[in-house]
Order: C-alpha cells, then structure tokens, then sequence
C-alpha cells in the first residue's frame, strides 16, 4: 500500500512539473507540425483544379507517417530517457533518493506522468489535423473509427518506446544521442527488410494493426510490411513495455550513480 501512495505521488509531482515545464511547450508546437501540413493541403486543394485525394486517404498516409516514424519517436525519446538522466544531470537525485519513496517507484511514477503527457500532445496534434483534412465530412462515422485505430495505434507506440527509452536512459551517459541512432537508424531502415528481421523492431508491431497497403501514391506506411497477427502484435507490445519497464526500474535500484560537479 505504501509503495501505491508513493507511485501516486511522484506521478502526481512530475506530471504537473512536466505540464508546466518549457520544453512541453516546445514539443507542443512540435506536435501540431502535422496540423500545419493539413492546413497548407486542405488550403491547396481549395484552389487546385484537379480531384484530390480524399481527407482520410491523407491523415492515413501522411499525417500518420509524421506521427508514428517522427513524433512519437522524438517526444518518447527526450522523455523517457529524461526519467532517470535529468535527476543525474540535475544533481536532484540524492534529494529524491533521501525521501520514503522505493526505487522503481520513481521511475514507474516519472514514467506514466511522462507518459500522459506524450500521449496528450500528440493527440491534440492528431485530432486537429484529422478535423482540418474531413471537415466536409465529419459527420460521416465510419471516419471515426478510422481516427480511432490510428489514435490507438500511436498510444500503444508512445507507451512503449518511452519504456524502451527509459530502459536506455538507466544505464546510458548519452542516451540521447543512442536513441536518435535507434529511432533514425535502426527503426528507420530495418522495418523494410524483407523477412522476420523487421519483426526486431518496435514500429513493425505498431504497422501490424493498420489496414494493408492500398494502391496509390502515398503507400508510405505498410511498404513492404509482413505484418504479424494483431494479437501476437499486441503480446509482443506488452511484454517489451514490462520488460524494458523492469530493467529500468532494476538498474536504478542497482546502479551507484555518480554526479559530477
């Protein structure tokens, strides 16, 4: 019970920090990118001549492809390796650690506060850009459930990659500049391997529940994708998320860190 409380109240500590933080508002902007594209598009395909796609063909293949191989990557990233490192860099740790709070209690709590914080800038993000692209058509449902597979999609991306990337930040000096070469090096170019080497990366389980590849010009985000079961997808999602979540909590009760003046 007391280890709940203490989960509860680093959560609470660090979400409303994050909240108020400069660097949320940074990423914000960063998040509505997509929003911008929608609007330059929406506001070309007013004065063009010819038929346009439609707004869900767009938000499926571009504005997602922003999201899931960009976004949700960076903001993942400078969070979840910012779990641990930011309290070593900021020389706060000793103060966090002289407190009646466990271990991996700090790092679950920074990390679902951390979290919800992504999960909020990007959807913000996502829902505007899906309202600018089908505002002819919002009362149309089936639109919706559309929205809401890719919406579901992204959750499950931020959940994991932020774990992924606490994992790093517990062990790693630059973990920032290792998660840019995993994000753009090898996420970027092993999920177009043929065969089961994409299945070794984290973006392949998330492609796994979109929709097959249609034809057309912006077939960007099934390109060559074996996709794996949607249920196996989901296992698989979940078990990295708890092991990765598990080592990190593990080196930071293990691990003597030390902080340099």
């Amino acid at each position: 019970m007391k280890d709940k409380y203490s989960l509860g109240r680093v959560f609470s500590v660090f979400f409303t920090l994050g909240r108020k933080a400069r660097r949320t508002r940074f990423f914000l902007l960063l998040s509505l990118l997509p929003a911008a594209v929608a609007i330059i598009i929406k506001f070309n395909q007013a004065f063009s001549q010819r038929h346009p796609p439609g707004g869900i063909y767009l938000f499926s293949n571009i504005i997602m492809l922003f999201y899931l191989q960009l976004i949700i990557l960076i903001l993942a990233l400078f969070y979840g390796t910012s779990i641990c490192s930011e309290e070593v860099e900021g020389k706060t740790l000793t103060y966090l650690l002289t407190r009646p709070i466990p271990k991996p209690a700090i790092i679950l709590g920074k990390y679902f506060a951390y979290s919800v914080i992504v999960i909020g800038l990007v959807s913000l993000g996502l829902l505007f850009s899906f309202v600018v692209l089908n505002i002819d058509h919002l009362l149309d449902c089936s639109l919706y459930l559309t929205l809401f597979r890719y919406w579901g999609v992204l959750i499950l991306g931020i959940i994991a990659y932020t774990a992924f990337f606490a994992f790093f930040g517990s062990f790693l000096r630059r973990s920032i500049f290792f998660g840019l070469l995993f994000s753009f090096g090898w996420e970027s170019v092993v999920q177009y391997f043929p065969g089961s080497t994409q299945r070794f990366t984290i973006v392949h389980y998330l492609k796994s529940f979109l929709p097959s590849a249609s034809s057309g010009r912006f077939s960007f985000l099934t390109f060559r994708l074996e996709p794996t079961k949607p249920g196996i997808a989901l296992i698989c999602l979940v078990l990295m998320t708890a092991g990765f979540l598990g080592l990190a909590c593990l080196l930071f009760s293990l691990k003597e860190y030390i902080l340099e003046d």
